[in-house]
């Protein structure tokens, strides 16, 4: 016989039946802290960004940056541009200024002048066959009587030649008295006249021109004139190069004290064109040259001032 009790069923404790739906609601709640947690800005996980968000925050971004670079590049373009104005009137204003010269009295201006030439010429010997004696006056009662093709010898700037004319002794033809052949040699005595044009510098000479010339000026309307004497200058320079070289022998004559030129029409030329024959073509031709390129800053320099 067994004396056992009879099994009773095992009842569930209370507190077990209770505990399921407990333990249902604390994982619930659990997830629900840690999706808050999350989105407040956890950093287990960042939300993913969709990509319509990015493409907002792009233009965004260019509106920010964009115009700063631009304004940055305007800044600059305009300081460089504001060099560039200024830089080249400053140079201006360093080539305009000149100093300011004071002119003697034309009665005293001799002295003055003397001290000057040596600027215009590295043949500084040359420039004792000027007359140093009333040199401006002499100057420009001289070349006006060239330009209108006169020679006035008792205002020339310039001493005499030391060496007489001269010619070739021999006749030209037997048949013919009283000619003779025109000698080269004679042209020599003008040489050293020539070799002091030539050692002048131009532009220090057409500057210099124009710096004296109140003085040249004054002394012109002495003469009653009135017109600029720089034109009178250029007509006496353009008579100059304007003078044609004659293909002839320039045979002599002499039927008195004074030679004549044998062709008819070389001896009807004015007294200045005569004397450019007697200078010699080598002379005449460096004479050209050099009175050419001072005639050209002469012009120049007038455009200008007018």
């Amino acid at each position: 016989m067994d004396n056992s009790a009879p099994k009773q069923p095992v009842e569930q404790d209370s507190s077990e039946k209770n505990s399921g739906p407990l333990i249902i609601f604390i994982v619930a709640f659990i997830l629900v802290a840690i999706a808050l947690w999350q989105f407040s800005g956890g950093k287990i996980e960042k939300r993913p960004m969709d990509s319509s968000e990015l493409l907002k925050q792009k233009p965004e971004v260019k509106a920010i940056e964009e115009p700063v670079v631009q304004e940055d590049a305007v800044e600059m373009t305009a300081v460089e541009s504001e060099v560039v104005q200024i830089e080249p009137s400053v140079e201006e204003d360093i080539v305009v200024e000149k100093p300011e010269v004071t002119l003697p009295a034309l009665d005293e201006s001799d002295v003055w002048l003397e001290a000057k030439l040596p600027e215009l010429t590295w043949r500084n010997e040359l420039l004792t066959l000027l007359i140093n004696e009333d040199m401006i006056r002499r100057f420009v009662v001289f070349t006006d009587n060239f330009s209108q093709g006169l020679l006035a010898y008792e205002h020339s700037p310039f001493i005499k030649p030391k060496t007489k004319f001269s010619v070739d002794e021999q006749p030209l033809s037997g048949d013919e008295l009283n000619v003779w052949q025109w000698d080269n040699t004679t042209s020599k005595r003008f040489d050293l006249y020539v070799d002091l044009l030539r050692s002048i510098d131009s532009t220090t000479l057409v500057s210099w021109y124009f710096e004296v010339k109140p003085l040249v000026d004054e002394a012109y309307s002495e003469l009653g004139y009135e017109e600029d004497f720089t034109y009178t200058l250029q007509d006496a320079i353009t008579r100059v190069l304007d003078m044609e070289l004659p293909k002839s022998s320039m045979a002599l004559t002499r039927t008195s004290v004074m030679y004549k030129f044998k062709e008819p029409q070389l001896e009807a030329l004015a007294d200045s064109d005569k004397l450019l024959l007697r200078i010699g073509k080598e002379n005449l031709l460096v004479i050209k040259s050099v009175l050419l390129e001072i005639n050209e800053k002469l012009s120049k320099e007038v455009s200008n001032k007018g």
